[in-house]
């Protein structure tokens, strides 16, 4: 086994929702950076877009939180979830689709995950190693 920077980046990811935290982060970034864009499309309500700026802000904490406090991942998830939502109002219908569905999907990636679950090519390798092979009697 090797004890390199990618064995240990590896091990770090193994015991977090590391897919759901960095996609709802990035949908949140996602849509931060629409708020920025020279269209003419671009809308903003309330306060100089204040909750345009919020919610995605949120989102992206939320992905953090959920990275490097797994714990808690049920409470950022929901709070990851409500926010997404409520961009499509605020923040130009979602970031234009991508980051309200990225912020979906990694919110619902983290809330699912299970700390004590073990990896799928573990439970998949034991099944196969459990398996009866062809030519052996069953009493």
């Amino acid at each position: 086994m090797t004890s390199g920077p990618r064995a240990a980046f590896r091990r770090w990811r193994a015991n977090r929702p590391f897919w759901g935290g960095l996609l709802l982060a990035l949908g949140g970034a996602e849509i931060l950076l629409t708020e920025k864009a020279s269209l003419k499309v671009v809308m903003h309500i309330g306060m100089q877009g204040l909750a345009g700026y919020l919610l995605p802000t949120v989102m992206v904490l939320a992905g953090l939180l959920i990275l490097f406090n797994p714990t808690q991942r049920l409470f950022y998830s929901l709070i990851g979830i409500l926010t997404s939502l409520g961009t499509w109002l605020t923040s130009n219908l979602g970031g234009f689709l991508i980051g309200l569905l990225l912020g979906a999907v990694g919110s619902s990636l983290a809330f699912g995950w299970l700390p004590d679950q073990e990896p799928r090519k573990g439970v998949l390798r034991r099944r196969r190693d459990q398996a009866p092979t062809a030519g052996s009697a069953v009493s």
